[in-house]
């Protein structure tokens, strides 16, 4: 049942001192929540709670919600990225209890005497509203993934470094069955323990065509943020799970993997023959390489741009040769930033410089194309630049993807 005038009303006049505290709401949310329920620290982020990604990501996504709750449409998108978010990570619908409960009692501890009664049951009603809309669409994907919606088994087989920072895992169930299909583009999680005894996962993307005998995914290294000073660097924060599964999880070892998912895919089941814009930056490469292998195994003729920015490393790079001399419409275009002795422009790489897609001909981009695809992967800055350009060119919204790796939207994050 929808909220009222008067209990829409209620909640958007707190949303002002809820969006001021924020992040002590759902610092007070988690601190309270995880000591009483420290079984959820095997679904939390722990590394992004330390940081404060997380905090924020709840308090974006609920105060959205709040804000748009009479015009939700445009958090649809969102709310299909969580729900897959979600079912990756094996979040069921006993999990909104416990979050709505300790949720609404952060807000009480900031609102203070402003959260009178009628101001907690029109927050209660909200959540909920927002709760059955993700674990209604959650329990669609649950079914789509018939008898895998939980942590299954898999050996890692090989493993193979792209480049100095990515590493690809070759992994096969042990139970030996097929493996479903997936659309190129999709991530898998993968869950292993951590040094403090819990269970961690994290997000990584599928890159290569589908194979019902094994699936490959790919990690980059996570140093985390860098600090340096005049005696010294360190760094913060660094990838806990990206670092343990390179370091110590070699050809031999067993992982725990959840069922494909991701809203971010070429869709191989629409026969479309438009040319396809492939923009990576850094690790956002590991779908493209899917996609493209995809494309390359079911429709060699299709007119393919790829176009990707690199500090100094191409990640599979003779691979991405190999593509260009076998297909008869791969187009290539190579940016570098960090160049060695090696480096030959023209051979390992087109431009010099960061990124810019106003360098790019626009032949090469497809502009005049009215149907061309364009997939977009990196961090979210780049993604934001790319799109603006592709926008500004008088490319329509609907045919531009992304992929987000941010935890700017997500209550369940863990990527």
């Amino acid at each position: 049942m929808a909220l009222t005038y008067q209990q829409s009303k209620l909640v958007r006049d707190t949303i002002p001192a809820l969006r001021e505290h924020g992040e002590r709401i759902t610092s007070i949310f988690y601190q309270n929540m995880l000591r009483d329920h420290p079984e959820l620290n095997n679904y939390f982020n722990t590394v992004n709670q330390k940081n404060g990604r997380q905090p924020r990501a709840l308090t974006a996504v609920i105060l959205s919600f709040a804000a748009n709750i009479n015009h939700i449409s445009e958090l649809i998108p969102k709310f299909e990225r969580m729900c897959n978010k979600h079912c990756s990570l094996g979040i069921k619908p006993e999990h909104y209890d416990i979050v709505g409960e300790y949720l609404i009692r952060a807000f009480g501890e900031v609102l203070g005497p402003a959260m009178t009664p009628p101001v907690e049951a029109a927050w209660a009603k909200a959540y909920w509203l927002l709760a059955r809309m993700l674990i209604g669409r959650e329990a669609q994907l649950y079914k789509d993934f018939e008898n895998w919606s939980s942590w299954r088994p898999f050996k890692i087989d090989r493993v193979v470094q792209e480049s100095d920072e990515i590493h690809s895992f070759y992994i096969f169930p042990q139970d030996g069955k097929h493996l479903p299909r997936y659309h190129p583009g999709q991530y898998v999680s993968v869950r292993v323990k951590v040094p403090d005894g819990y269970l961690q996962s994290r997000q990584y993307s599928l890159s290569d065509v589908y194979r019902p005998e094994y699936y490959r995914f790919s990690v980059k290294r996570d140093e985390g943020a860098k600090y340096a000073n005049s005696v010294s660097e360190s760094y913060f924060h660094p990838g806990t799970v990206s670092n343990m599964l390179i370091d110590q999880f070699p050809a031999g070892s067993t992982i725990e993997v959840s069922h494909p998912a991701g809203e971010f895919f070429l869709d191989v089941d629409n026969n479309s023959t438009v040319p396809l814009v492939l923009i990576s930056g850094g690790v956002g490469i590991t779908p493209m390489i899917a996609i493209a292998n995809t494309v390359a195994a079911t429709q060699p003729k299709r007119q393919v741009s790829f176009i990707h920015g690199s500090r100094n490393q191409v990640p599979f790079d003779q691979h991405i040769q190999q593509l260009k001399k076998q297909l008869p419409n791969f187009l290539t275009k190579i940016f570098k930033t960090h160049l060695v002795n090696s480096d030959l422009i023209g051979v390992t790489h087109d431009y010099d410089v960061r990124m810019d897609l106003a360098m790019v001909e626009q032949r090469d981009l497809f502009l005049n194309h009215g149907g061309t695809e364009y997939y977009i992967c990196g961090p979210e800055q780049f993604m934001l630049e790319m799109s603006d350009y592709l926008k500004a060119q008088g490319v329509p919204a609907n045919r531009v993807k992304f992929e987000l790796f941010s935890t700017g939207d997500l209550a369940f994050q863990a990527s």
